[in-house]
């Protein structure tokens, strides 16, 4: 019975790249929207924020 002999600074070297690419692809679930997905958003909630604006009944101030 003979184990496999490991090279611990490659296993190391091995082991780090493995943990960035996890985080890699973390950050890209998390914050990788693409430029037109961000003007799209911003586009329909500005739409949205016209919309409610126009909705909105403004309170004579004068009271009579």
């Amino acid at each position: 019975m003979s184990a496999e002999i490991v090279n611990l600074r490659q296993f190391k070297k091995k082991q780090a790249r493995c943990d960035k690419e996890k985080q890699a692809e973390q950050n890209r679930i998390r914050f990788g929207r693409t430029k037109a997905e961000k003007q799209l958003t911003k586009a329909l909630n500005e739409k949205a924020e016209r919309a409610h604006r126009q909705g909105r009944i403004e309170k004579d101030e004068g009271g009579e």
